[in-house]
């Protein structure tokens, strides 16, 4: 009996995030064994990538959701709409709680991880912090 289309996509899927996962992690492995140059040449271009590209993608974010709610709030001016703001309001509390639940219980082992990281590749970490420094600033 053959598996169907989808299943087999969910695994290709799974299979790759697999690799992919595997792959960065390898070449965080490597870093740390690496020459203080190269580590700084590695910090300082991953950092301003990351910046740039954060910068990049914050802007739109930004249009993009402070666009919706203007036109959100323009349509419920108009009449087009009406907005049941106290239903909102409960839904953002529960969704914050959960947020911030989630935040707290799971925030010291991943930071504990990045601050190991950063202790074991200084070199790295100085330059990705000038980076993307750089990084936000040039876009």
């Amino acid at each position: 009996m053959a598996k169907p289309k989808n299943e087999d996509a969910s695994e290709e899927a799974k299979k790759i995030v697999d690799d992919a996962k595997n792959f960065i992690e390898r070449a965080i492995a490597d870093i740390g064994k690496t020459s203080a140059t190269k580590q700084l040449i590695l910090g300082t271009a991953s950092g301003w990538i990351t910046g740039f590209i954060s910068m990049k993608i914050g802007k739109v974010a930004a249009v993009g959701l402070g666009g919706g709610v203007i036109l959100l709030h323009i349509a419920s001016q108009k009449g087009y709409i009406d907005i049941n703001w106290d239903k909102i309001n409960k839904k953002v509390d529960k969704i914050s709680d959960k947020i911030e639940k989630e935040a707290t219980g799971k925030s010291p082992d991943w930071f504990e991880k990045v601050f190991v990281f950063v202790k074991s590749n200084s070199y790295y970490s100085a330059g990705f912090t000038g980076g993307f420094l750089f990084g936000i600033a040039s876009s």
